[in-house]
């Protein structure tokens, strides 16, 4: 958001913020105009250029009477606040203390408690469930309950109080869960699924809990698709309800009691997304109708008119006449994550930080920047990166920061989604957009916001990692789809606006974690999310004919999934999610260096090559490779970014590197004595 007042309080907080960490870190971090030699040696300068991205992130929201309470995401501590909408103005906020978003919120039938679930990177035995009083909104949130499936996606209050939750961990199918507020007690009621990867909705009446579930996150190798199953509260068992139109598409993403009506809906992927009203008294008799969106979500209802969220905007479904039709907005609504009727009027609270007060009939609205009606503005962790001489990009929800690398300006640019990965170009900016985003671009010249290059099949929807091919002029980018399994590579020209995707390259379980490229050759590292089948092949393939030119298959202690891979000259450098580290002659296709870096490379990597030597970073430390014994060493320990979804290395054209250290971007400047 570039508003004037909001921009100066933003860059105002970031010098507040790199002062504040200079001042608790002592030596270690340094100020932009005061970068200096680390501990690796003379040759090697680092730069701090502050936090990599501020905002105040969002994943959940839920109008109880005047008040919009919100769920934030990507921050930590979690938080929820509270936004008066008649004030405009973030009246109180509680602090969770764990996990690192809140997507599930819901509110008791009296409006006096409210219910907040979180998500974690790992369980540590802590609560995940939380109960704020409204009624005393200066006191915090307590932790009340811990469901063992470790992520709570989904919540729902029965009219008698008792609280239902749902949601996932990986690896194992998703459970219904029962939080009993006059025992305290958390109890788990069963897996309805046992082929799903994850729940993602829950709704209850005083008879029935309906569990809605899929695998959005996991699918491919036997997943179930999108499942809705109804559990009768007093015989404690369930029983599947999903309507068979349903049952192709990736999961039930939302459910709503209206009445007598049970309202359900859909993520799609080969498909749209569909919407069904269902009968409560025989949920066999129900009506359906098919979206134009990818998904539909945050449903709420005023009379027969039911309100939701997609992709592309607002729309309503009129239960008189079963006709979907747009609701009217002058402007981009982002990712929408709440929506509420109240009055004949809608709440909508945007992932690009604002709330908005909407008239459906005449499209008018109220736009409030939560930033400055109070809520923090503060460090998330990050995604991609990318940069040029004069700007530096750090991805985020919903937002792409860009650091003017001349005057330390910080902008926030709007991106629905989140920038994976992402590269410069002659000044311009190419992304590879989650989720089912496609590719993004944005040119400082010519100003605005960044907009969709190209789209690409809506189930390839997770890109991972943008590499620029220059003797083809392809932008090329590694994809996993979530829903189906495997992957793919897609290609954009950056002369002709032709895009292509090549689906399951390497084979069908096997998504593309990484590409690198030489001579016009582009080479795909393999990973599998799933238990079963082969992991970490190497192909190289010919991005323009579309076609596999030959495979690799790594040695046993190397098949553990490619995290990341680089070219220098006519060797093909690769690192895999166990720290096994590996080096391809291209010329004779076969592995002649290996190595295990577990210590400074236990998952997740990138790598970038910049002035003829190739980088790596994990989640714990910046190194380099010899160009001629393939020897590691370290360029900064303990570097500790704050990644949100894997680390990323990215060089600008005189070869400075641009990672995360902690919560801030960094500019690594190293010549080694090679």
């Amino acid at each position: 958001m570039q508003h004037t007042s909001s921009m100066a309080r933003r860059r105002l907080l970031m010098a507040g913020g790199a002062l504040g960490l200079a001042a608790a870190a002592g030596p270690l971090l340094t100020a932009p105009a005061q970068a200096r030699a680390t501990a690796a040696g003379p040759c090697t300068r680092v730069t701090d250029l502050g936090p990599g991205i501020e905002q105040f992130a969002l994943m959940s929201a839920l109008q109880v009477g005047d008040t919009v309470y919100i769920g934030s995401r990507n921050l930590e501590p979690t938080r929820v606040l509270a936004f008066h909408l008649p004030t405009r103005k973030v009246v109180a906020q509680t602090v969770l203390g764990v996990g690192h978003s809140i997507q599930a919120l819901a509110a008791d039938p009296t409006g006096r408690y409210l219910y907040a679930g979180i998500l974690q990177k790992g369980d540590e035995g802590k609560p995940n469930l939380f109960r704020w009083d409204l009624t005393t909104p200066d006191k915090p949130a307590v932790g009340v309950g811990r469901t063992e499936d470790r992520d709570i996606r989904d919540l729902a209050v029965a009219p008698d109080g008792t609280v239902y939750a749902v949601g996932g961990i990986p690896g194992k199918a998703p459970a219904l869960w029962r939080y009993d507020p006059g025992t305290g007690k958390v109890t788990e009621l069963g897996v309805p699924d046992p082929k799903a990867t994850l729940a993602r909705a829950v709704a209850a009446t005083d008879t029935t809990v309906f569990f809605g579930a899929g695998s959005v996150l996991a699918g491919g190798e036997g997943a179930s698709k999108a499942s809705l199953y109804a559990y009768d509260r007093a015989a404690g068992t369930f029983r599947n309800v999903t309507p068979p139109e349903m049952e192709k598409d990736p999961s039930l993403r939302d459910l709503l009691v209206v009445g007598d009506r049970l309202v359900v809906s859909t993520s799609g992927s080969t498909e749209p997304a569909k919407l069904a009203v269902m009968d409560l008294a025989d949920l066999s008799s129900y009506s359906l109708t098919p979206t134009t969106g990818k998904v539909v979500k945050n449903l709420t209802a005023n009379a027969d008119t039911v309100y939701f969220a997609t992709d592309t905007g607002l729309h309503s479904y009129s239960s008189a006449t079963e006709v979907i039709s747009p609701v009217a907005f002058d402007g981009d609504l982002g990712e929408i994550w709440g929506l509420d009727a109240v009055g004949g009027r809608l709440t909508v609270v945007s992932g690009y930080g604002f709330v908005g007060e909407l008239d459906p009939a005449t499209g008018r609205a109220v736009v409030t920047d939560l930033g400055e009606a109070g809520a923090p503005v503060i460090a998330q962790t990050a995604m991609g990166i990318a940069a040029d001489h004069r700007y530096a990009y750090v991805g985020g929800n919903n937002g792409i920061a860009r650091h003017d690398l001349r005057t330390g300006e910080v902008v926030n640019l709007r991106a629905p989604g989140e920038a994976k990965d992402a590269e410069v170009l002659d000044g311009v900016l190419y992304t590879g957009q989650y989720s089912s985003q496609g590719m993004w671009t944005y040119d400082p010249l010519k100003g605005g916001q960044p907009h969709q290059l190209a789209d690409f099949p809506a189930e390839q929807n997770r890109p991972l990692d943008v590499c620029h091919d220059p003797v083809n002029a392809l932008l090329l980018v590694g994809v996993q789809s979530d829903t189906e399994g495997g992957g793919s590579l897609w290609t954009y020209s950056t002369k002709t606006g032709e895009k292509a995707a090549h689906i399951n390259p390497i084979d069908g379980t096997q998504l593309v974690r990484a590409v690198a490229t030489r001579d016009g050759v582009a080479y795909l590292g393999g990973d599998n999310p799933t238990a079963q089948g082969p992991r970490g092949t190497i192909v190289a393939f010919d991005p323009v004919a579309g076609r596999e030119l030959w495979r690799l298959d790594l040695p046993g202690s190397l098949t553990t999934g490619t995290a990341a891979l680089a070219v220098r000259g006519r060797h093909l450098y690769g690192l895999t999610r166990k720290g096994g580290f590996f080096v391809v002659d291209l010329t004779i296709r076969r592995v002649v260096h290996t190595a295990d870096h577990r210590a400074v490379c236990p998952g997740f990597a990138a790598m970038v090559t910049s002035r003829g030597v190739v980088y790596g970073v994990s989640d714990t430390t910046l190194f380099r490779f010899h160009p001629r014994t393939f020897a590691l060493s370290t360029v900064v320990a303990e570097i500790n970014g704050a990644w949100y979804s894997g680390p990323h290395v990215n060089a600008d054209p005189r070869g400075r590197l641009y990672t995360m250290r902690g919560r801030n971007l960094v500019r690594v400047e190293d010549r080694p004595v090679i």
